[in-house]
């Protein structure tokens, strides 16, 4: 049973008068433990794709299922829940709380969840640790370089144990050395620890980090290859 499934997905976005086919059909399996690139154009309805992954938005049409559970039209508060546990969010810019440490930043995904405060600080400090930022607990994203605030938001998305990361363009604020080190930490992470990986980006170096490359254009996959 593959880890994500898609059967037949369309997406229809209302505009007016006008009906926009963001996803027109759209089928696909994901394993657990895959490292995939999702690239395309604007327009192209990879983002579309990914918000459904996410469970940010759901289908017009078809079935999205997770871990063989369908989840593509759960009531909002169901899909949240499914989100908190199951999926780690890595964004371009970061969204991290400029007030607060890089320890408070870590922990923010388990404050749903009710856990004990010593509890959600040695999570926190475990994952910040993993990404290569132990020392750093207590600076706040203004005192991080670019590279060490993806770092932080990589470590938020990994501190629920969420089986799946969806990076939406990571590296697209950073320079070209540091984002080849996000690449390398997603590689290890992907490795090491076997988190399926799944990342949109408009360029094809970043995209060769991944052992799979998924492309779409005009709301449909146009090519899948490994």
């Amino acid at each position: 049973m593959p880890l994500i499934e898609t059967k037949d997905i369309t997406k229809i976005y209302r505009l007016g008068d006008i009906d926009v086919n963001a996803l027109s059909g759209v089928s696909s399996a994901i394993e657990k433990g895959e490292f995939v690139a999702v690239m395309g154009p604007s327009g192209s309805g990879k983002s579309t794709f990914m918000n459904i992954l996410g469970c940010l938005d759901k289908p017009t049409d078809g079935e999205y299922l997770l871990e063989g559970l369908s989840v593509g039209n759960l009531k909002r508060d169901e899909r949240a829940g499914i989100r908190n546990k199951k999926i780690g969010f890595v964004f371009q810019g970061f969204n991290l709380l400029s007030r607060t440490s890089a320890l408070e930043n870590v922990e923010l995904p388990m404050l749903y969840d009710g856990l004990p405060i010593e509890e959600r600080r040695r999570r926190a400090a475990a994952a910040l640790k993993s990404v290569g930022l132990e020392g750093r607990e207590l600076h706040h994203p203004n005192q991080l370089s670019g590279g060490q605030q993806q770092r932080v938001a990589i470590a938020r998305a990994l501190v629920n144990n969420a089986p799946i990361i969806l990076a939406d363009e990571p590296t697209g604020n950073l320079d070209t050395k540091t984002s080849a080190e996000i690449m390398e930490l997603f590689v290890r992470l992907n490795k090491e620890s076997n988190i399926t990986i799944i990342l949109i980006t408009h360029e094809s170096d970043i995209a060769a980090y991944s052992r799979r490359i998924i492309r779409f254009l005009d709301g449909r996959i146009v090519s899948d290859e490994k």
